[in-house]
């Protein structure tokens, strides 16, 4: 049974989940607050994380820079905060999905069972390593190189490369992408490729205002280029 940390400070709703979830045969770790958090996903390692962005000890960015400092964890925000920046900054922390207060737990659940699918290394013999003059993709392995330092991706972002490497010279649409990354629901979510594109750029372009391998096809879609 896959476990879940739900972390809020709000009582109705940290019960709520762990009801919805418990019946649903997850195991449930329960915070509410960062501290308690943190110390959560040390000792129990959680198969993903429910994060409310406002906690009442730390803002839930700094939750999440806590995580990614050691763990590539799927998080999924879960916020009353509704500006875009705010979704960004989350995002650009490691935060893997963002659903917004109020929300349809069969909504919540469905996005729950996308990040642990994502995240659950897939069987197989690939060996393949793509190499371009500034960095390495290891397929098999599920990781980047970059001039001799490992980089660290979260879940959705290795997804997303991995689908554009894989298909290396060829375009790839954004429905394509959207559909293979987050599910056949999120297919006019452009504004999810925008956000990964710009956050892979930035960790593996030497120029990411004019990448070479992480080319956007205006309008269709993505293509990597070795």
């Amino acid at each position: 049974m896959p476990r879940v940390l739900v972390v809020d400070d709000e009582p109705q709703i940290l019960r709520a989940l762990t009801i919805n979830l418990r019946a649903r045969r997850y195991q449930v770790d329960a915070a509410r607050d960062g501290a308690e958090a943190l110390r959560l996903a040390a000792e129990r390692h959680p198969d993903v994380v429910i994060l409310d962005l406002g906690l009442p000890d730390l803002d839930g960015t700094e939750v999440i820079r806590g995580l990614r400092g050691w763990t590539r964890v799927p998080i999924i925000v879960l916020s009353a905060r509704h500006a875009s920046d705010e979704k960004v900054e989350a995002l650009d922390a490691g935060a893997d999905d963002y659903v917004t207060k109020p929300f349809g737990m069969d909504e919540l659940l469905a996005r729950l069972r996308a990040a642990i699918r994502r995240a659950t290394p897939a069987d197989t013999t690939d060996t393949v390593v793509v190499s371009t003059e500034g960095f390495t993709v290891d397929l098999a392995a599920k990781k980047v190189n970059r001039r001799g330092t490992d980089i660290r991706l979260t879940p959705t972002e290795w997804h997303v490369l991995e689908l554009l490497v894989r298909n290396a010279g060829r375009l790839v649409t954004q429905k394509q992408l959207l559909r293979e990354v987050w599910g056949p629901t999120y297919q006019a979510e452009t504004n999810y490729l925008r956000v990964y594109l710009a956050q892979l750029r930035r960790k593996l372009e030497d120029d990411p205002a004019h990448p070479r391998h992480l080319i956007t096809e205006p309008g269709m879609g993505y293509r990597f280029e070795p």
